[in-house]
């Protein structure tokens, strides 16, 4: 007999009338005097055992003390029955206990009454995992790198894989892990995105990796992780930001399709909203930004305390507050989706493209892609020049020396590129709603957690 020959969840009414095998977790067992009634799950689904002491009185022994959450196989005759919810009911043959749960669980899985800290199931991720609410995530997350990986190579995107050890910092910033590196320094690497335009000089035009991004920044907030993991993707040959945003355009109303379309099951247990885009996203320029924000400072009766600031001004961030008011705006023009362009040039990395093609330049050719009033997405077009590139590096107050590799394979032909980073973390989270980033990573790493 084998452990398993069909899903819990996966009974048809072909298989009525037919033996079979069924394996997974006891979630629950009810005993009414000499009749019992086990339900059963595995990650397709659930299946309900009806088992009567009357003439199987040793399985009967062996199974009804069982705790929850203790694995079994159970091999039974599929009955179809309309006092059964789904249809059909399984009747017990023979069963094999494959480990007995201790007891008690560390928190209370399947009851809904009593709520459970992130802190608490994030301790047990491994029984977490078994709930619905986060089996759903994960099936999701798994929707979203599949359609996303799908939709990228079927628009000629090369799937690659570069190194997370890197001999400088990616981006030019201070909040990244050094380590000793057999008597070098090393940095863990923020992103792949000196490697993705090394890339481009090899002549993959168009490429992609699903990465790790390792950040050492001391946040400690709903929104933010120490190791995450992205979508990254450049492109060559484009005339300017335009060309990446459109190909932003099509992934995202891809991935959201798909999720809408495959994972409907899902997202109803999570009870999210998952709007299917319909038309092109907005690009609203920087200042255009800052003049809308500041007009529904100004006018809007409706705002909430914790909203209210002075107003911007050239050179200001577009912090998480600011966002949310400019999304009140975009709400109301029916735009879920919109890109924030032609930002300064001062505060972005050293390989941004200044919208002149000088360092002195006042814009930059990068953007950021809010959703529903969350920063989701940064890219724009890449500078591609290398004198230009180095004299970035130098604004930004490093040796060029340091990027060496890097900028070599700018000085044998490099073509206008462009690309972004799409955090799967922050994807799941504003798509589902989910009130904190923990939720949509196995295992988060933090400030403070580093276990499981």
């Amino acid at each position: 007999m084998t452990l398993r020959t069909l899903g819990c969840g996966e009974v048809k009414p072909a298989h009525y009338g037919t033996t079979q095998t069924f394996a997974g977790w006891v979630q629950t067992i009810r005993a009414k005097g000499t009749m019992a009634f086990l339900v059963l799950r595995d990650r397709t689904g659930l299946v309900q055992f009806v088992i009567k002491k009357e003439g199987n009185g040793p399985l009967f022994d062996q199974l009804t003390p069982l705790s929850p959450e203790s694995v079994v196989s159970i091999t039974g005759l599929v009955q179809a029955t309309e006092k059964a919810k789904a249809g059909f009911e399984v009747i017990p043959s023979a069963a094999k206990v494959l480990n007995v749960a201790a007891t008690p669980l560390p928190f209370a899985l399947w009851d809904d009454k009593i709520e459970t800290g992130i802190d608490t199931r994030l301790d047990n991720r491994y029984l977490d995992l078994r709930g619905n609410r986060s089996a759903a995530i994960f099936r999701i997350r798994h929707k979203v790198v599949e359609s996303g990986s799908t939709w990228l190579r079927a628009n000629g995107f090369q799937e690659i894989h570069t190194s997370n050890i890197s001999g400088a910092s990616s981006e030019g910033g201070t909040d990244v892990y050094k380590f000793d590196y057999f008597g070098r320094k090393a940095f863990l690497a923020q992103s792949p995105q000196l490697y993705k335009q090394m890339m481009m000089a090899a002549g993959m035009d168009r490429v992609f990796e699903v990465g790790w991004y390792f950040r050492a920044e001391k946040h400690n907030t709903v929104r933010h992780l120490n190791e995450s993991t992205a979508f990254d993707l450049e492109l060559s040959f484009i005339e300017s930001e335009e060309d990446v945003m459109k190909a932003i355009e099509g992934l995202l109303s891809h991935i959201w399709k798909a999720v809408a379309t495959d994972c409907a099951a899902e997202v109803a247990t999570l009870k999210a909203d998952v709007p299917v885009p319909t038309k092109g996203f907005r690009r609203v320029p920087y200042e255009e930004a800052l003049t809308i924000i500041n007009h529904e400072l100004d006018t809007a009766t409706d705002l909430p305390a914790e909203l209210k600031m002075p107003h911007l001004k050239f050179g200001d961030d577009i912090g998480s507050s600011a966002e949310k008011v400019l999304w009140r705006a975009m709400k109301r023009e029916g735009h879920d989706f919109y890109f924030i362009t032609k930002w300064p040039l001062a505060p972005k990395p050293f390989y941004v493209m200044p919208e002149d093609g000088t360092q002195d330049s006042r814009l930059c050719r990068g953007f950021d892609l809010d959703y529903r009033g969350v920063e989701l997405i940064s890219g724009g077009q890449r500078i591609h020049d290398p004198v230009l590139l180095e004299a970035g590096i130098k604004r930004w107050g490093l040796d060029p020396k340091d990027f060496k590799d890097y900028l070599d394979a700018f000085r044998y032909g490099m073509p206008p590129h462009g690309g972004c980073g799409i955090g799967i973390e922050r994807i799941l989270m504003m798509m589902l709603g989910l009130p904190n980033i923990r939720e949509a990573i196995l295992f988060p790493r933090d400030v403070t957690r580093l276990t499981p």
